[in-house]
């Protein structure tokens, strides 16, 4: 299969909005499923930005939007902690239950902030991606000052989890300079820095191919801050059952991948949880593979017509 331009420096001409277009890679999925679904649950809480950590200001978007700037944000701090203290076991019991495995974005800094995190997730041999060092976006950062942030990330995870990432993620935007230098750091099998497909695909960085497994936004649970799209916890459960029918239809003739963003502090709410409880039961009566993410980059690395093992 021949290799997309490097998108190192990518320029508006050169974006790819074509994609595989209508010649998906025949790629068949573990068991003969139709459908992959990667649960990934984002775990921020310590790594938003906060004046008690010595950021240069507070976090400002939970529920409601508002910003003090003058002091700690005590009230901002306690709506993060929920996450960490109340939300992670509920949404745990709930996969725990289902024997599902899923993939944890995890802040670095929040790592150091809840360790047992990585020590759960190890324990039950969930995936640990990294999620950038603090709650912030990489664009426009300077190119030393974020090549060492990725070396201070991948030390963190092993310091104290005990295994590196094998994934990244970026959030909010990736600098232009990211993708190069996951790869110059080495280790990484993938990045979920985009958000343009229904299926892994490779690009070509450092005259390499490196694999990208696209996220979602709208099949996530921050939906429910973010103009409040959804309310109940059955909207979320209904939207994505959509999604995932259509997928499965799709699926039938081509591998397609549905990505099920969910966060400690918002899914974690006892008002939500029974939504994703709801999910679970409804798609474990689908033809899916429940799957960590470095799973599907790994069956994709081998399967793909690009044979890119190396990776």
């Amino acid at each position: 299969m021949d290799m997309p331009p490097d998108t190192t420096h990518v320029l508006s001409s050169q974006r790819d909005f074509l994609g595989y277009g209508q010649s998906p890679p025949d790629v068949r999925w573990p068991g003969g499923a139709d459908l992959a679904v990667s649960f990934v649950l984002n775990v921020e809480e310590g790594a938003e930005f906060s004046l008690s950590a010595g950021d240069p200001y507070n976090e400002d978007t939970h529920e409601v939007r508002h910003r003090i700037e003058q002091a700690p944000d005590l009230c901002m701090e306690s709506h993060f902690e929920y996450g960490a203290r109340a939300g992670y076991w509920r949404i745990m019991r709930a996969f725990e239950e289902a024997g599902i495995p899923i993939t944890l974005n995890v802040c670095a800094r929040g790592l150091l902030a809840t360790p047992w995190v990585a020590h759960h997730a190890v324990a039950r041999k969930d995936e640990l991606c990294c999620h950038g060092f603090r709650w912030e976006s990489h664009a426009g950062m300077n190119v030393d000052q974020e090549r060492q942030l990725i070396a201070d990330c991948v030390n963190t995870f092993v310091s104290v989890a005990g295994v590196r990432p094998v994934g990244w993620h970026t959030k909010s935007s990736a600098s232009v300079h990211t993708r190069r230098l996951l790869v110059e750091h080495g280790g990484f099998l993938y990045d979920s820095d985009a958000y343009n497909d229904d299926l892994p695909y490779y690009v070509r960085v450092n005259d390499r191919p490196h694999l990208i497994l696209p996220y979602g936004f709208d099949t996530n649970d921050m939906r429910f801050f973010v103009n409040h799209d959804f309310v109940m916890g059955q909207h979320f459960c209904d939207y994505t059952m959509d999604a995932a029918r259509a997928l499965l239809r799709e699926g039938t003739s081509a591998p397609r991948m549905l990505t099920i963003g969910l966060h400690t502090r918002i899914i974690g709410r006892p008002g939500r949880i029974q939504g994703l409880r709801s999910l679970i039961e409804a798609l474990a009566q689908c033809n899916v593979w429940f799957a960590r993410r470095e799973d599907i980059a790994r069956h994709w690395l081998t399967h793909s017509p690009a044979q890119c093992a190396a990776a």
